[in-house]
């Protein structure tokens, strides 16, 4: 790989996607190619395998899936499993089909079991139940991990899948309908805000004239916020340049070969990314709290499901290959936050 290597990022305007564009172009890659859903739909294999076969594509990022929070990936089951199927399966074989000599394929903590070991290491794949509330994703994921897998090891593929943590940044999703719990947090917290400060003006511009009616659905209230959940399962967050960071580092320094530790019964040949700490998301709560400087109450709803118990992940494997992350959480969301209300 050098600077003239053509890659493709496939998901760019994602938050993954786009902290990933950011620090290739950081370091100045000039051959980078990308497309929205409007130019090419991942899920039409026409469409993709004609885009392979028009384009020197020497790298593909593969960053493109179907994302959201419970509520999303609980709700739309069906919509979680097949669209991240066909965009996985569609871009990792007509990458083997027209040469690619290298192919990251960026998963999700998710696919691990629900009660799993903590910290988690790469091995624990497929050692147990998955969490039900989120399992089509989970299930996706997995199979484009052992697809990426089986190709290195069939054909000789140079494809390579990581697995990282919760991420956020300033690209994030802040949609409170099918956004990740810090996003959503930030942006609750924020709406709360406004209202004590009666700044109603700032709530229209950031959800619209019939803000009544989308706050009570989402219980955001001057004087306090509901929240799923007990507060107690814990997550591990990591700033998406980080992850970004940690990605480009693996296609610039690692191979699947690499990553090989016996040639008679290879498997889990992923690689975890995060930062190697977790919080609660009462904690997270609070902390976002201090930081937007909402001055009310956090209701924690116990009706609603909590998710899988705890998830923090072992990065030993990562730190081995050479790389660590460097930004904290607290600095982090304060970025986030005030890139947030700079949009507004």
């Amino acid at each position: 790989m050098n600077l003239n290597s053509h890659i493709f990022v496939a998901g760019h305007k994602g938050l993954v996607g786009s902290s990933i564009l950011e620090v290739l172009k950081q370091k100045g890659y000039n051959n980078i190619i990308t497309k929205s859903k409007e130019e090419l739909d991942l899920k039409d294999s026409n469409k993709v395998e004609s885009f392979f076969s028009s384009n020197k594509i020497d790298i593909v990022i593969l960053a493109a899936a179907k994302v959201g929070g419970i509520m999303a990936n609980n709700t739309f089951r069906a919509d979680f499993i097949f669209e991240n199927l066909a965009i996985q399966n569609n871009v990792i074989h007509n990458s083997y089909k027209y040469g690619v000599k290298k192919l990251l394929f960026l998963g999700s903590s998710c696919i691990y079991p629900k009660l799993c070991p903590q910290p988690i290491k790469e091995e624990y794949l497929l050692n147990g139940e998955l969490e039900y509330t989120n399992e089509p994703y989970a299930i996706a994921k997995i199979a484009g991990l052992k697809m990426c897998e089986s190709y290195a090891l069939q054909y000789g593929c140079n494809f390579i899948s990581v697995m990282p943590t919760n991420l956020y940044g300033i690209n994030d999703n802040f949609d409170l309908y099918n956004s990740h719990v810090l996003p959503a947090l930030i942006r609750k917290m924020y709406l709360a805000k406004c209202l004590q400060e009666d700044d109603i003006e700032s709530i229209i511009k950031d959800i619209g004239e019939d803000y009544n009616e989308i706050l009570k659905e989402f219980g955001i209230s001057k004087d306090n916020i509901n929240i799923w959940g007990s507060g107690n399962v814990r997550r591990e967050f990591l700033h998406s340049i980080d992850m970004a960071k940690a990605c480009v580092f693996i296609i610039e320094n690692i191979n699947f070969k690499d990553l090989i530790k016996n040639y008679s019964n290879i498997r889990n040949t992923h690689i975890n990314i995060g930062c190697g700490n977790d919080i609660s998301i009462r904690e997270l709560a609070y902390l976002i709290k201090d930081i937007v400087g909402f001055d009310g109450d956090i209701i924690f709803d116990h009706t609603k499901p909590d998710g899988t118990p705890q998830k923090l992940l072992d990065i030993s494997k990562l730190k081995n290959l050479g790389f660590k992350p460097s930004i904290n959480l607290e600095d982090g969301i304060k970025e986030v936050y005030l890139h947030y209300k700079s949009r507004k």
